[in-house]
């Protein structure tokens, strides 16, 4: 341990000197208790998480009912916007007043929000009801990781990460399949209804079961206001921008060029107020000094680019098996089956490692490494490719990210124990934003590469017969996955006679060339970015997780620190 000690910062030397003291020090609780409390937890986080991915199956539906496909994408962007700049908000308020009022307010919220939506019978209600149901969303999965921090040692929180991490995995699978089963045999209103009394359950165990978790500030408590506002002013353009830019807007339009520039200017004010407020002792909402920690610093990069490869992914996956192997799947979620298997495997798995073995650095590089093949898989894929290529590669590549779906909480957790919901709150906000940036980068590599390689696809004759016009119509791959376009499309080349047939064959089969290329190209990227965060991993310093197998066995709250005024402690 002194060697270990003589390689640390100040810091975290002394987080790591006083362990002894505050695993003495911490509240015990029963198994029950504990069981009790981590079963309402995992239930909100299934519903947060399962609301992610099951709405987009029934939207189809809604927008047909509501007659709003022009809004088509701001049912989902509303959602993203409230739900990902509340995140620090949420753990800093956390800090301050205990996570139970502040997880019980978030799961209220969603569920009010969750009912409006269900009942909405405008596509602006269901727009606004959506953007409520974020501000409680926002709460959910971060102050739902924030009680692991708080319930349990640092060893022992490594096997209760990696179920969380499961439970996302499930939650990617059930969600296409419940929203396709709900539309199919009931309403879409229920894809919002069915909500409820999973949430009701889960709400009445963490009133009646779950300690409450008080923080143990006795000071003057200041809600930073400004900053909150600074944040929200900075988030939502950026948010946008990169949501927009590529698909309703060209990058360089003024349109996302103002919305950049306004979120640079409102983040840079936020980042000198909030370094203000930490010089004057106040409460800021993300503490600057949170990146002077190295290990908190490192993992943030790391966390952003595991979420922007693993979200570049997994989005063209199914586009790739239905348009180019013409698999045909009910939802997605069947498709992405292999991926999501490995996942929960894995995420599991690697809980249970940095339990048994309190080191996180080697498993760190397993997982990058394990992602990085997965990757390289994916690079091999094209138009002969076959259905068992796809799903090693799938498997492969789950397997590598489940290893880090949880395991940087660990680490962040471990570094900042007097910190916990912020630095939680913080790691989760940046990876939303990496997600997001990964999807406009992405879908705009897709996009630019698509048409120039379809039309390299097309064989000279065939562009000697079709008129310009009626290759435009190929512009666009979703040709692949509408059977009824299809239909139609093969009427009209019938009028090009015997040969028709075989001209729209030999079309499609260069969208696929087209719709592969580009798909490359993503992957080509994903694949760069896991290759940096492998790199990146060098530079993570490792300090032991504390509480051995003995103190693992009682669950404990977060480490006592009589000078941090936002530590938390939990008290019956």
């Amino acid at each position: 341990m002194e060697k270990v000690s003589q390689e640390l910062t100040k810091e975290e030397m002394v987080v790591a000197s006083s362990s002894t003291y505050q695993d003495l020090d911490t509240p015990r609780f029963t198994r029950r208790e504990t069981l009790l409390t981590m079963a309402g937890v995992l239930l909100v986080m299934l519903l947060a998480s399962l609301d992610q991915t099951i709405v987009g199956t029934a939207m189809p539906h809604i927008i047909t009912d509501l007659q709003g496909f022009d809004r088509y994408t701001w049912v989902t962007t509303a959602y993203l916007l409230t739900s990902t700049v509340m995140v620090p908000i949420y753990g800093k308020l956390s800090d301050i007043f205990g996570r139970k009022p502040i997880f019980l307010i978030g799961v209220v919220l969603f569920l009010i929000g969750s009912a409006a939506s269900g009942a909405a019978q405008t596509m602006n209600q269901l727009i606004a009801f959506r953007a409520f149901q974020g501000l409680g969303a926002a709460a959910l999965l971060p102050i739902a990781i924030a009680v692991v921090g708080d319930l349990f040692t640092p060893r022992e929180r490594g096997k209760w990460q990696g179920l969380t991490g499961g439970v996302f995995g499930l939650s990617s699978i059930l969600g296409p399949t419940a929203g396709g089963w709900i539309t199919d045999h009931s309403t879409w209103r229920w894809v919002f209804y069915v909500n409820l009394p999973i949430g009701i359950v889960a709400l009445l165990v963490l009133i009646f079961l779950m300690p409450p978790l008080r923080s143990k500030n006795t000071g003057k408590v200041s809600i930073d206001y400004l900053g909150a506002l600074l944040l929200i002013f900075g988030t939502v353009p950026l948010l946008l921008g990169f949501s927009w830019a590529g698909s309703q807007y060209a990058w360089l339009s003024w349109q996302v060029i103002s919305l950049f520039s306004g979120a640079v200017v409102f983040l840079a004010l936020f980042i000198l107020y909030e370094a203000r407020l930490e010089r004057r002792n106040a409460q800021p909402i993300i503490g600057p000094s949170l990146f002077t920690n190295r290990i908190f610093t490192v993992s943030v990069l790391i966390t952003m680019i595991t979420s922007m490869g693993m979200f570049g992914s997994i989005l063209f996956l199914p586009l790739y098996a239905q348009g180019v192997l013409g698999i045909s799947a009910t939802n997605s979620g069947l498709l992405l089956s292999p991926l999501m298997g490995g996942l929960i495997l894995s995420s599991i798995v690697s809980g249970q490692l940095v339990s048994r073995f309190g080191k996180y650095k080697w498993i760190a590089f397993v997982g990058m490494a394990i992602t990085i093949a997965g990757s390289l898989l994916l690079l091999r894929l094209n138009v002969n490719s076959t259905n068992t290529d796809l799903i090693i590669a799938m498997i492969v590549l789950g397997l590598g990210l489940g290893f880090s779906m949880s395991l940087y909480t660990v680490i962040v957790q471990n570094a900042l124990p007097n910190m916990i919901g912020q630095a939680t709150s913080a790691l989760i906000f940046f990876r939303s934003i990496g997600a997001t940036i990964a999807v406009a980068a992405m879908g705009s590599i897709l996009t630019s590469t698509y048409v120039p390689a379809f039309y390299n696809a097309i064989p000279p004759q065939v562009k000697a017969v079709i008129p310009a016009k009626v290759l435009s119509v190929f512009n666009n791959p979703n040709v692949l996955l509408s059977s009824d376009i299809q239909k139609q499309l093969l009427a009209r080349f019938s009028a090009f006679g015997p040969q028709g047939k075989a001209l729209y064959d030999q079309l499609l089969e260069a969208v696929k060339v087209g719709l592969t290329s580009g798909i490359h190209n993503v992957y080509i990227l994903s694949t760069v970015l896991m290759c940096i965060g492998f790199v990146a991993i060098f530079f993570l310093k490792e300090i032991p997780l504390r509480g051995g197998k003995r103190s693992a066995a009682s669950s404990q709250a977060p480490e006592n620190a009589a000078e941090a005024t936002s530590s938390v402690a939990i008290t019956h």
